[in-house]
């Protein structure tokens, strides 16, 4: 069985409900920096009554570095590895996972995480992730080579957000909101942490 939908793009995207046990594990939240993903997540834990991990928390905790930090004295592919392997070693139940927005460019973490529980991509227009950001997107913690705007990130990131999405999810005004959407649309299809 599968379902179809029409995602915000204008696209028609399906997934595979059959992948998608009525009673997964973990809820993994991926998409562009500045989507809210962490405050989403965290509203999304308490309504339905799981715990929340963020994985750039966990690369901090890791490493004892800021994501700035790693960005500026170790650099982007020292980073990206680091990021590979904390959400590749991440085993965890009944848990809303934030990942980093780059965390989608490591298929073997990515293949793991999809393992455990539903993809749920937040789509937010580049408009509003563009008004979030820094000029300088290292202070932010935004693994990308030098130089490439928001725009160009989200271009280089967009097939990997589309392939490993479960459901995807158009990001509302506020993140209690896309909480509240994420849940109802769990319930629709029969997705239970």
């Amino acid at each position: 069985m599968s379902a179809e939908w029409y995602n915000r793009t204008g696209q028609w995207a399906e997934t595979s409900v059959n992948r998608m046990e009525s009673d997964m594990k973990n809820v993994i939240l991926i998409g562009m920096p500045g989507t809210g993903k962490s405050v989403v997540g965290r509203a999304l834990a308490e309504r339905l009554g799981a715990a929340f991990v963020d994985v750039d928390d966990l690369i901090v905790a890791q490493t004892g570095k800021t994501l700035p930090e790693i960005l500026r004295t170790e650099g982007l592919d020292v980073f990206l590895r680091i990021e590979e392997e904390v959400g590749a070693s991440i085993a965890m139940e009944s848990t809303v996972i934030a990942t980093g927005g780059s965390l989608v460019l490591s298929e073997r973490a990515m293949e793991h995480l999809r393992k455990t529980g539903v993809v749920v991509w937040l789509e937010t227009p580049l408009s509003q992730i563009s008004s979030r950001m820094p000029e300088d997107l290292t202070d932010r913690g935004i693994a990308a080579p030098d130089g490439r705007t928001i725009y160009e990130i989200y271009k280089d990131r967009e097939a990997f957000y589309a392939r490993y999405a479960d459901l995807i999810v158009a990001s509302c005004d506020g993140e209690e909101d896309t909480a509240k959407m994420v849940e109802t649309i769990m319930r629709t299809v029969g997705i239970h942490l």
